[in-house]
């Protein structure tokens, strides 16, 4: 004898909401708990006050976002023409030549971090490397097929009748890229970016293991709250989430912009 069980949309919903109950707002009404009181649980503005005030923690977020600006340019250079002539060429065995930038991603984070360390110290015996370079190569090596992924899917769905249009009417190779296919990308720019923007401000682990005494966002953060200041490091979480919250509605808007531009183009 079969029995069927039937669930309304709002029981599915339970284990979903319980889940977000438990793990994310929970969490964030304890940072926000801790970031607005003192040790003596008093509410205060004094931690949000320290932050601005203080000049290491400003010059910790300045630099922690030239480096995740850096990192991420340098992975959108690398990534659009690889991205590109992956997706557009005639290559048979292009799925393969793929794997190997996506390869990396399926080795333990460990591993990877202590061979790109190895080959740092190697490069390091002949020319001093400045720590900041340092930073970006290890940013850069971490986040990389996560600019890639976007943009290849993006060029693979290209419509190849817009480009013969645009090449019909008369566009050379160059306008039809600058015109059609960068437009059409854009999307897939603004998904890379933000997949690798974000995370490059406070993944401090990639910094620790390569030894480099770069101090950003994540190791200011662990700094605090291993200090057992929770009220400061609580701060600090607190207005990096807002500025990650502000960076996201940002390249939201780049994208919903990006989508009505492509609407035009097709």
């Amino acid at each position: 004898m079969k029995v069927k069980l039937r669930f309304s949309r709002s029981q599915l919903c339970i284990p979903y909401a319980a889940f977000l109950i438990l793990f994310v707002i929970a969490p964030l009404l304890v940072i926000v708990y801790y970031a607005f009181t003192n040790g003596q649980g008093h509410f205060t503005f004094d931690n949000f006050i320290n932050f601005f005030s203080n000049t290491n923690t400003i010059g910790t977020l300045l630099y922690s976002m030239l480096l995740a600006i850096t990192a991420t340019l340098i992975c959108l250079i690398i990534a659009y023409p690889t991205a590109y002539i992956l997706a557009r060429s005639g290559f048979k065995k292009q799925h393969v030549l793929l794997l190997l930038f996506i390869l990396p991603m399926w080795i333990n984070f460990t591993l990877r971090i202590t061979a790109l360390k190895e080959v740092l110290s190697v490069i390091e015996g002949n020319i001093s490397l400045h720590p900041f370079l340092n930073s970006v190569i290890g940013m850069t090596y971490d986040f990389l097929p996560f600019m890639i992924l976007p943009l290849y899917t993006s060029f693979l769905k290209l419509d190849k009748s817009l480009l013969e249009a645009a090449s019909d009417l008369g566009a050379n190779k160059f306008f039809v890229f600058l015109n059609v296919t960068l437009p059409l990308s854009v999307p897939a720019i603004v998904s890379g970016i933000t997949m690798v923007l974000l995370p490059s401000m406070t993944n401090y682990v990639v910094l620790d293991m390569l030894y480099n005494s770069t101090f950003i966002m994540g190791s200011l953060i662990g700094s605090y709250f291993s200090a057992k200041d929770w009220h400061n490091g609580s701060m600090i979480s607190l207005i990096l989430l807002i500025i990650i919250f502000i960076v996201t509605i940002v390249t939201n808007r780049f994208s919903d912009k990006d989508t009505d531009a492509r609407r035009t183009v097709l």
